[in-house]
């Protein structure tokens, strides 16, 4: 199929990764895990507008559970870190500690 000019194209990158969940912060609610520095060193040379703090939007998928989020990055980790929201741990029964598979996908224009 042709690509014609001005017509955009929607392309993903899919990820997939296990990591653990951890706390931000010892006082805070937020969980996160750490994006392997790999994806995001993947992620940070794709050729995409950053938002607020330098997130990038994502789709997660972790078990049965897909929604839309940001990644942030992480001088910490060197990478960036993605939230996963109480809903998503609840329904998933994942929680601090755990290990879980992710698919995040990124998507290019």
């Amino acid at each position: 199929m042709a690509h014609l000019p001005g017509e955009t194209r929607s392309v993903d990158v899919t990820f997939a990764f296990e990591a653990e969940l951890y706390l931000w912060k010892e006082d805070a609610s937020w969980v996160f895990v750490d994006v392997p520095i790999e994806v995001g060193e993947e992620i940070h040379d794709m050729p995409l507008p950053k938002k607020g703090f330098g997130s990038v939007k994502v789709e997660v998928t972790v078990g049965s559970s897909t929604w839309s989020t940001s990644v942030f990055p992480s001088k910490e980790s060197g990478s960036f870190v993605l939230p996963v929201k109480k809903e998503i741990r609840k329904k998933q029964q994942i929680d601090v500690g755990d290990n879980a598979q992710f698919e995040l996908t990124v998507r290019l224009a």
